[in-house]
C-alpha cells in the first residue's frame, strides 16, 4: 500500500499496489535488518524444537521383543523373521528340489545352485560364488585376514558366525539339540549334518564318480581329486595344496613345529597320522590285515607294501642298473649306491649313512638306548624290526618260507642263510 498527493488537492489519496508474497519478504528483509535478525532467531528456535522432537521420537522408538529369548528388534518384520528360528517355520520353498527356507534371500541364493549362476569370481583361484558374502569369506582364505577376534583368548576368525560359534567353547553353551538322540551342538550347521546320520540323507553327489556325501565340506574336498584344484598356497615356498589342513601340516616343515610327542620314547611328530602309526609300535596294535595271508600291520602303508609280496609287483625301477623294487624307501637307498652319497654322519665315530633312520639306529650303539620293548617278556631292542622278529619267538610265526623246500623262518636273514644250502654255498647243520 502506497500514499501519494493529487494536484490541487490537500488530501492524500491511497493507491493500492499488488505485491508478491516473496517480493514482500525480500523487501521486508532489505528495509529492516533488525527484522531479519529476529526472523533468524525465530528460525533457530524452530530448528532446536525440531531437533528436540527428533530426540524424543528416537527415545520413544518402539522396540519389538522376542518372547522366547528376549532379543530386541527395531522393525516388526525383523522380529517375525527371527521367531521362525524358534517355531521352525520355513515359508519359502525351492520349486526345483523342495528345500525350505526361513528367509526369501536365502531361497534366492539357493536357487543359484540349480541355475549355476555364480556372479562373484575369485581373482586368485578362479572359484565362483552365488553369494557376495560367501565370496568375501573365501577371499580371506588367500589373504589370511581374520577381522573377528575373540575377547577371551584373542583368536581371530575370518567370519562373524565362526566367532559366535567359538565363543560357546568358553561359555559351554550348546543350544542346538538332536530330537532323535538328544546330542547337543554349539552350531546349528553341526546339528543338521548330525541329523543325516539318523535319516541317512546324503544330498551332495559327485558328478564325476557318483559318490555321495552328507556334508558339503568333504564333498568339496573330494571334487578337487577330479579337478586337480589346489587353492591353498604356502607363503614360504609357493607350494600349493587342495586342503587347508595339508597346508597347515606343510608349514611345520618351515617352522620346525612338532606338536605330537610320544609318551613312551619322547619322539616328536609334525603329523597326527605319523604319531598314531608310531604309537602302535609300543602298543603292538595291528589294525590292518592282509586278505591273502591274514598278517597284521600297524600302518596302511605297510599293508600296501606287503601286498606286493603276493602280487610280485615292483613299481620302482633304477635308471642306472634297471633293478626293480617293491618299496619306495628301498629304492631310494639303492640309488645312493650309484652316487655314493652319504649325507648323514655319526657325531661319535664319524661313520656315514644314506638315511636318517640308519643314522638314528646306529647312534643307539653309542647311547645304549633301546626304545622298543616286548610286551610278553619285557626284553628291549634298538629297532622295531628286531622287536618284530623277537615277538615271533613267542607266537611261533614263521612268515618267510623257502621256495625250494617250503621250510619256514621267523626272519628274512635266517631264510637267506638257509638258501645257501640249496646253492651249495653252505652245508646244512
Amino acid at each position: 500500500m502506497k500514499a501519494t498527493f493529487l494536484q490541487n488537492s490537500s488530501l492524500p489519496v491511497v493507491v493500492l499496489t499488488r505485491i508478491d508474497v516473496s517480493n514482500s519478504k525480500l523487501c521486508g528483509y532489505n528495509r529492516n535488518s533488525a527484522a531479519l535478525s529476529v526472523c533468524q532467531e525465530q528460525r533457530k528456535g524452530f530448528s532446536r524444537k525440531h531437533k528436540h522432537k527428533d530426540k524424543l521420537s528416537s527415545s520413544k522408538q518402539k522396540w519389538y521383543d522376542c518372547s522366547e529369548c528376549g532379543k530386541h528388534f527395531s522393525r516388526k518384520w525383523h522380529l517375525q523373521t527371527h521367531t521362525r528360528i524358534h517355531t521352525g517355520e520355513k515359508p519359502y520353498q525351492c520349486s526345483v528340489c523342495g528345500k525350505r527356507f526361513t528367509r526369501n534371500n536365502s531361497l534366492q541364493i539357493h536357487t543359484k545352485l540349480h541355475t549355476g549362476d555364480k556372479p562373484y569370481t575369485c581373482s586368485e583361484c578362479g572359484k565362483g560364488f552365488p553369494d557376495r558374502k560367501q565370496f568375501q569369506r573365501h577371499v580371506r582364505v588367500h589373504t589370511g585376514e581374520k577381522p573377528y577376534c575373540c575377547s577371551e583368548c584373542g583368536r581371530g576368525f575370518p567370519c562373524s558366525s565362526s566367532l559366535h560359534a567359538h565363543r560357546r567353547c568358553h561359555t559351554g553353551e550348546k543350544p542346538h539339540s538332536c530330537t532323535e538322540c538328544g546330542k547337543q551342538f554349539s552350531r546349528s550347521s553341526s546339528l543338521k549334518i548330525h541329523a543325516r546320520i539318523h535319516t541317512g540323507e546324503k544330498p551332495y553327489c559327485c558328478s564325476e564318480c557318483g559318490k555321495r556325501f552328507s556334508d558339503s565340506r568333504p564333498f568339496q574336498r573330494h571334487t578337487r581329486i577330479h579337478t586337480g584344484e589346489k587353492p591353498y598356497s604356502c607363503s614360504e615356498c609357493g607350494k600349493r595344496f587342495s586342503h587347508s589342513n595339508s597346508l597347515q601340516i606343510h608349514r611345520r616343515i618351515h617352522t620346525g613345529e612338532k606338536p605330537y610327542c610320544c609318551s613312551e620314547c619322547g619322539k616328536q611328530f609334525s603329523q597326527l597320522s605319523n604319531f598314531q602309526d608310531h604309537s602302535r609300535i609300543h602298543t603292538g596294535e595291528k589294525p590292518y590285515r592282509c586278505s591273502e595271508c591274514g598278517k597284521g600291520f600297524a600302518t596302511c602303508g605297510h599293508l600296501q607294501s606287503h601286498k606286493r609280496i603276493h602280487t610280485r609287483e615292483k613299481p620302482y625301477c633304477c635308471n642306472e642298473c634297471g633293478k626293480r623294487f617293491s618299496h619306495g624307501s628301498t629304492f631310494k637307498k639303492h640309488t645312493k649306491i650309484h652316487t655314493g652319497q652319504k649325507s648323514f654322519f655319526c657325531v661319535a665315530c664319524g661313520k656315514g649313512f644314506f638315511t636318517t633312520t640308519e643314522l638314528q639306529t646306529h647312534t643307539r650303539i653309542h647311547t645304549g638306548e633301546k626304545p622298543y620293548c616286548c610286551s610278553k617278556c619285557g626284553k628291549r631292542f634298538t629297532t622295531s624290526s628286531i622287536l618284530r622278529c623277537h615277538i615271533r619267538s613267542h607266537t611261533g610265526e614263521k612268515p618267510h618260507s623257502c621256495p625250494e623246500c617250503g621250510k619256514g623262518f621267523s626272519d628274512k636273514r635266517s631264510l637267506q642263510n638257509h638258501a645257501k644250502v640249496h646253492t651249495g654255498e653252505q652245508e646244512e647243520n
